[in-house]
């Protein structure tokens, strides 16, 4: 039951790599294997053993949800929008308790939710921009390498979304079509971006979880909060009473949902911490 709880968790993550707004770093956070993938991807030769076993069937999980069943929810995704982002909006608003939760573990002070608020902010700002500088290019060699940079981050930075970052420019949907053909064209370029990324990043941000424990994850809250809210369809909730039923419907389709998966996390005892 572990295991197949965990492909379960890695095909929503993968999900939430590929669908726009969505951080696949978030849901990392929120199924609680953030601090393992981190501590795996910082020190991979010490933690090997350990963190692996575990995580090969989030891996596995990742692949069939990025490459597998997100063609198909692209396809949704384009002919009902809005109600397939309010399923998302759903999933991680109803683990949001959780997660507060465990960014509290440690206590909480002044200081912690002063975090959580400047991570928000700072979210909101950044997303607002990139809505408002719609710039298109050419994609290249280079502009996939960015691509790769920025799917990486996505997992390692929690609200980071890299469909976020790459729509405005116009990278979002040929980077993912060429993932989903399987184009080397595509896919080296976006590998050596996101392998640059983790060696660049992946230590330090696993060493600020550490020493500072409870100011990011409060931060991290701040994120997930903000970046939650800016995929949040208003307009189609005011289209018609019908829009507003269905959105409202699919809302709680995903809390519903994550109580579940949540409730499945406590029983079994999933990825919390590694022995």
């Amino acid at each position: 039951m572990k295991f197949l709880i965990r492909i379960l968790q890695g095909a929503l993550i993968g999900l939430g790599a590929v669908l726009p707004g969505i951080s696949g770093g978030v849901l990392c956070v929120i199924f609680g294997i953030y601090k393992n993938i981190m501590e795996f991807l910082a020190e991979p030769f010490r933690t090997f053993k350990t963190h692996v076993p575990k995580l090969i069937p989030i891996g596995l999980g990742g692949v069939i949800g990025f490459l597998g069943i997100a063609n198909v929810l692209s396809v949704l995704l384009e002919k009902y929008p809005a109600p397939s982002v309010c399923v998302f909006v759903g999933l991680i608003g109803g683990m949001l308790p959780s997660l507060y939760g465990e960014a509290g573990e440690q206590g909480r002070s002044l200081a912690f939710h002063v975090s959580m608020y400047v991570a928000m902010l700072a979210i909101f700002v950044l997303l607002v921009v990139l809505q408002v500088l719609n710039v298109v290019i050419t994609p290249n060699f280079g502009w996939y390498v960015f691509c790769g940079f920025c799917l990486a981050l996505s997992v390692i930075a929690p609200g980071m979304s890299f469909s976020t970052l790459l729509m405005p420019l116009g990278l979002y949907e040929p980077f993912v079509a060429g993932i989903g053909h399987m184009d080397l064209a595509v896919l080296i370029p976006g590998g050596i971006g996101a392998l640059v990324t983790v060696v660049l990043f992946a230590k330090a941000i696993n060493a600020l979880f550490q020493k500072h424990y409870s100011v990011a994850f409060h931060a991290i809250v701040g994120v997930v909060i903000a970046a939650t809210i800016m995929i949040i369809p208003f307009r189609s909730f005011a289209e018609s009473w019908r829009s507003f039923v269905v959105n409202m419907l699919c809302l709680i389709v995903g809390i519903v949902v994550a109580v579940l998966l949540d409730r499945f996390n406590q029983k079994y005892d999933v990825e919390k911490n590694v022995p």
